[in-house]
């Protein structure tokens, strides 16, 4: 059994050397030569005579499109170099078809130059991946070249006629590509999204730009309308009582407009003013002259107005005054002032006096060359009643102590009232003298009015 054993291992040794030799043997006579698919290149050993031989033998199935170098029938050589660059599969949808078409040019244009497609200027050419076309129930190869044929097009915008070529799919996309701005509110026959055909008419018809200033906001719109009115209607802007707009709302719409609604108010406002209270003296004899007393107080009334404002946006524009009435009277105020004369006498060192009033008086002095009259003048050392001017002649405001009036002033003497002077008014007495005899006075000094007393009638009762 051993030796069995022994004598299949020696044979089954000397075979696998034979197959071996053999397989040695087969592959150092092989021909070296390096092939290069689609610029990927690796070494193989054939004992093919060919080129052609060669590719089928390591299974690379060839297009006619296929680019083989050197030719198929070409003999193999030791060390060649084989080169196989293979056409790419691209589907054409150009003039109604879709197809599939091999080549090995680069760039779209010359894949359809290949393909016998002569392209126009205006006719558009875009470049898709199959995985992308969906439109498509096949698609071979990587991309898919669509081509669109510009058609002839005709758009009517406001009066005016422009004839173009497109390719472009959608009324829309023709228009952006003329670089039309369009507005929300222009109108365009057919719809945008509408497909675009040979010898397709657009009509654009452009909306006007408004502008409106309302409620103190600017609203710029565009619009189809025709008048201002109907612009306001559309934004919803009610006029109100007495709004009204500038321009008015059947005004027509220019290219551009701006209208300005005016919001209009009216509001009554009453106003109050004091009507002084009337001061009414009222003669007491029971008083003694130049003495008063409080008879009634006086209140001030209330005079009310009723204006009618008119607001123009929130601003005060008119007012009329709608009516006014004495809503309280004033209340008089009486006053009651003495007409009781009472003599009195008094010792002077000129002797003693009989006076019937005291009246306190700014005393100044004066004399015939310092009463302001030029001596040429004819009336110059003249007093107003005619005398010639001296010491003893005073100067008094008739209102306050008529002329003719004889008066004693305390440190001067007795006066006697035959002047008057343009700046001696009210409570104001000027004492004359000679020019050589002169003293100037200006004090405040009682002044006793001398009797006899004259009638009511010259009595000036109430002093200011």
């Amino acid at each position: 059994m051993d030796q069995d054993r022994i004598i299949q291992g020696a044979v089954a040794l000397v075979a696998c050397v034979l197959v071996s030799g053999w397989i040695a043997t087969y592959y150092a006579d092989a021909v070296p030569v390096t092939l290069i698919v689609d610029g990927a290149a690796r070494p193989v050993r054939t004992h093919q005579q060919t080129v052609g031989a060669l590719l089928v033998d390591v299974g690379l199935s060839l297009r006619p499109e296929d680019i083989v170098e050197p030719a198929p029938e070409t003999l193999l050589r030791p060390g060649m170099a084989v080169s196989v660059s293979r056409a790419r599969a691209v589907t054409i949808q150009a003039d109604g078809r879709t197809w599939t078409f091999w080549t090995h040019a680069p760039s779209a244009d010359q894949v359809l130059a290949e393909a016998g497609i002569s392209l126009h200027p205006a006719d558009r050419v875009t470049v898709t991946s199959c995985a992308a076309a969906t439109d498509l129930p096949t698609c071979s190869g990587d991309q898919v070249i669509r081509v669109a044929r510009a058609v002839p097009v005709t758009l009517h915008e406001n009066g005016r006629t422009l004839s173009f070529t497109t390719a472009a799919p959608t009324v829309g996309q023709a228009l952006e590509e003329l670089g039309l701005a369009l507005y929300r509110a222009d109108r365009v026959r057919p719809d945008l999204g509408e497909p675009v055909s040979a010898g397709m008419h657009i009509f654009l018809e452009r909306s006007r730009p408004v502008t409106v200033q309302v409620d103190g906001k600017t609203i710029r719109t565009r619009t189809h309308r025709t008048q201002v009115g109907e612009v306001l209607a559309d934004l919803g802007i009610i006029l109100v009582g007495q709004d009204y707009t500038h321009p008015p709302p059947e005004t027509p719409l220019g290219e551009e407009t701006t209208v300005q609604v005016v919001r209009v108010a009216e509001a009554f406002l009453i106003q109050q003013s004091p009507i002084p209270y009337p001061v009414r003296w009222q003669p007491d004899p029971e008083l003694e002259i130049d003495h008063r007393r409080l008879i009634q107080e006086g209140a001030p009334g209330i005079l009310q107005r009723r204006w009618r404002v008119r607001y123009e946006n929130g601003v005060e524009v008119a007012r009329a005054l709608e009516d006014e009435y004495v809503a309280v009277p004033p209340t008089e105020k009486i006053i009651g002032y003495g007409t009781k004369i009472v003599v009195r006498q008094l010792a002077t060192p000129e002797g003693t006096i009989e006076y019937w009033r005291v009246i306190r008086m700014l005393a100044t002095s004066y004399s015939a060359s310092t009463a302001g009259v030029p001596r040429t003048h004819p009336y110059y050392g003249r007093t107003r009643l005619g005398l010639p001017m001296q010491r003893g002649i005073v100067a008094v405001d008739p209102r306050v102590i008529p002329l003719r009036t004889r008066v004693y002033v305390p440190g001067y003497g007795i006066g006697f009232a035959a002047d008057t002077g343009g700046a001696i008014k009210g409570r104001r007495i000027d004492l004359g003298y000679n020019d050589d005899d002169l003293v100037l006075w200006y004090r405040w000094v009682d002044v006793y009015v001398l009797t006899p007393v004259p009638p009511p009638d010259q009595i000036p009762y109430i002093l200011d």
